[in-house]
């Protein structure tokens, strides 16, 4: 399946979801679109594991309960491992661990491996557990064969990641398998990767065994300036790790908690040509933002890792009615998602921060034309410059 030039996540999701529907790949639920595939095939995919040397020597694997994955779960349990599951959505905690009844047949531990079997079978695992999960399997939309995985769009299995290695529950070197249509194994351009991306160290399908060899590391933790108050306010367990890590010392700021600090600064704002020597100045492109029409935003803060991005776009001409959410997809599908994300509210410009200002100039690029509803966004670049 081949994949046009500038293709975002969005894109390469949609394109999958089409392909299998079409071509009647998908298993029930349908339609795929907006899910992980239950895609036909998946019980022979699913045979997989067992044969992995990782899996042979696992004995805790954590599984994301979606369809495709129930003969995982099942293989997990039927080799006498402790399989760990995620509460759904993380409401009630982060893990599950199933607990089947003492003698279980084969059929009662394939009930066991639905999701009615881990509401029967199963007992919560508290973040003071001291569990190490030895494996991690995790369902995608899309996969490469280099490891970068695409899921869904809504984060779960990343933040999930990131908050077990929080709690110590994996490494660095923790395997991550994923189980996938043949068709779903695509190229995708590492450019879309952020840092709090989960990556892949093999793909299963019904037909392959890949070993990616992804050495891009993978998530070190939860990036907190990432996480929103409502999604700290849905997930009692983030919270609870969120406490610790600043008692610990953290920076557990989250999306849009520095806003002040970037409107203190904005009465420092001048044009860009003032204060940077021609030499230096940004070079416009096609579609690029004209320098004359960029700012430079000066903040007085240190040079360490708390302090704002280097580099900020400013998204102005929200519409009365524009939500934050509907601005964070629009970025996401165009590739162009910021470090941070200061959200000030309809009719207000929303604040976009990069770690560098070659990123940021990438990113007004992918921004020129970008509309909410009927309204098409202004797009302005501005360089953070710190107080030495």
């Amino acid at each position: 399946m081949e994949l046009r030039a500038g293709v975002t996540k969005q894109d390469i999701r949609e394109k999958i979801w089409d392909y299998m529907e079409s071509q009647n790949l998908a298993d029930f639920p349908r339609p795929v679109h907006h899910r992980i595939p239950n895609f036909k095939g998946a019980s022979q995919a699913a045979e997989q594991p067992p044969h992995l040397q990782e899996f042979k020597v696992a004995r805790t694997v954590k599984v994301n309960p979606n369809a495709p994955q129930k003969n995982a779960c099942f293989f997990i349990l039927d080799s006498h491992k402790t399989l760990l599951v995620p509460t759904p959505r993380l409401r009630t905690g982060l893990f599950n661990k199933i607990i089947p009844p003492p003698g279980a047949t084969r059929d009662i531990l394939r009930k066991c491996a639905t999701s009615q079997g881990v509401r029967n079978y199963s007992v919560p695992i508290g973040l003071d557990s001291r569990v190490l999960v030895d494996l991690v399997v995790v369902g995608s939309v899309a996969v490469s064969e280099q490891g970068w995985r695409i899921g869904k769009g809504e984060g779960y299995a990343d933040l999930e990641y990131a908050m077990m290695v929080s709690m110590g529950a994996v490494r660095e070197e923790t395997p991550v398998v994923t189980v996938v249509h043949d068709c779903q194994v695509v190229d995708i351009p590492e450019a879309l990767l952020e840092d709090h991306d989960l990556t892949v160290d093999y793909v299963l399908t019904p037909t392959r065994v890949i070993k990616t060899g992804c050495t891009r590391p993978k998530p070190k933790g939860i990036t907190w300036c990432k996480i929103s108050p409502e999604m700290l306010e849905r997930i009692p367990v983030l919270r609870s790790l969120r406490h610790r890590e600043q008692q610990a010392g953290k920076d557990v700021s989250l999306q849009g908690e520095q806003q002040h600090l970037w409107e203190a600064g904005s009465k420092h704002m001048v044009p860009l040509s003032a204060v940077r020597k021609p030499q230096d100045a940004l070079q416009p492109t096609e579609g690029s933002v004209p320098a004359a029409n960029s700012c430079l935003h000066r903040e007085g803060l240190p040079p360490d890792a708390t302090a704002p991005p280097v580099a900020t776009v400013h998204v102005g001409d929200l519409p009365a009615g524009a939500r934050v959410s509907e601005l964070k997809r629009a970025l996401r599908e165009r590739g162009a998602a910021p470090l941070r994300l200061t959200w000030q509210g309809p009719r207000r410009p929303a604040l976009l921060g990069y770690r560098d200002l070659a990123e940021a100039e990438r990113a007004v690029t992918c921004l020129q034309g970008l509309r909410l509803g009927a309204s098409t966004l202004r797009v302005e670049l501005v360089r953070q410059l710190r107080d030495k």
